[in-house]
């Protein structure tokens, strides 16, 4: 447990990794290597009751995520992670605000391929960006991103910019490194590392 909330304090204040210097993010990833070198469940990719379920991210390196604060009025909000094991689905939803009003969401749906007992191939098949209030999305609500997500699955239309992405060259693949009760750690093919904690 000790390792685990020292990463916690690492992470704490750093904004998903938008705060972070480069001290701060050498200290966070030597507290999750920690981490991961007692995790307590050696496979992860079999362990649905574990996976599934909606997760939120705490801390990230991932530029293509952090760099959405680059665009000029645009600021990053939440970013979850719903994953249905059954369906084996993934839908990535980041919460954007800026001008009022104008508040959005940028989602990824995506399906999975178990590779190993750790890793985890990514196939992305579709890209949703939209209005939250012509989404009935409610930001600063964790169960938002459940509700969204039901409103995908279902095939339903949406007021939203809504494009498939299946089909194109993709090499993307994930390694979980740690997974708790309401804690898990993933590491990229493109060097990331993401810390996410489960929402009840």
């Amino acid at each position: 447990m000790l390792g685990k909330t020292a990463l916690l304090e690492a992470i704490a204040g750093k904004n998903r990794g938008l705060l972070a210097s480069e001290r701060d993010r050498q200290m966070i990833l030597a507290a999750a290597a920690q981490l991961e070198d007692r995790n307590p469940t050696p496979r992860p990719t079999e362990a649905a009751d574990r996976l599934n379920g909606n997760w939120r991210l705490l801390y990230t390196t991932s530029r293509g995520l952090l760099g959405i604060e680059q665009f000029p009025l645009l600021r990053l909000g939440q970013i979850y992670q719903y994953i249905q094991m059954e369906t084996a689905k993934i839908y990535n939803i980041a919460e954007i605000s800026g001008l009022p009003y104008l508040e959005g969401i940028v989602s990824v749906a995506a399906n999975f391929q178990p590779l190993s007992a750790q890793r985890v191939k990514v196939n992305f098949e579709r890209s949703i960006i939209g209005l939250q209030r012509l989404l009935d999305y409610s930001a600063a609500n964790d169960k938002a991103a459940y509700n969204f997500v039901q409103q995908v699955a279902s095939g339903g239309s949406l007021k939203a910019i809504d494009f498939s992405i299946a089909g194109r060259e993709q090499k993307g693949w994930l390694d979980i490194t740690y997974l708790d009760e309401d804690l898990r750690i993933g590491r990229g093919n493109e060097g990331s590392i993401f810390v996410l904690t489960k929402v009840p």
